[in-house]
């Protein structure tokens, strides 16, 4: 696994997939504030919040592209689109099945309700995040 490649998929694949889960609404799809929510678990202060947020939602971007270039390392696919597309899909499932128990944690619930378009955004940002972090890790891999 070339870790290096692997942070740098996922920072890549996190930038874009923030990008759409801002651009989203603007689009038909429902508003979804992932930094806010994932700041606002730890603080009520919205100066604070956000920037931690950001940190938190890029690390667990890295964090999920070293799973998906370990596994790739391990045999389990490679770093092609339809392998992306596969952990992306996977991935998604996961958040899907999670984001209704995070909120029931949060402290300060945002205002998001689990509706198919909800549900589908969801799929189609992490399915963007595997494709991302699969055709960025391979063209860093085969780059050297």
């Amino acid at each position: 696994m070339d870790l290096s490649g692997a942070v740098v998929a996922g920072l890549v694949a996190t930038s874009i997939m923030t990008v759409l889960i801002y651009v989203g609404p603007k689009m038909g799809m429902p508003r979804m504030d992932m930094l806010g929510m994932l700041g606002t678990m730890f603080t009520q202060k919205r100066a604070v919040a956000y920037p931690l947020g950001t940190v938190l939602h890029f690390a667990i971007g890295v964090l999920f592209a070293a799973a998906y270039a370990l596994l790739w390392g391990r045999g389990l696919g490679d770093a092609t689109w339809p392998w992306g597309l596969a952990f992306g899909a996977a991935h998604g499932v996961i958040a899907i099945a999670v984001l209704p128990l995070m909120l029931r944690m949060h402290p300060r619930p945002p205002g998001i309700r689990m509706t198919p378009l909800t549900v589908a955004g969801m799929m189609m940002g992490h399915l963007v995040f595997g494709l991302a972090v699969a055709l960025v890790y391979g063209a860093l891999k085969a780059s050297g």
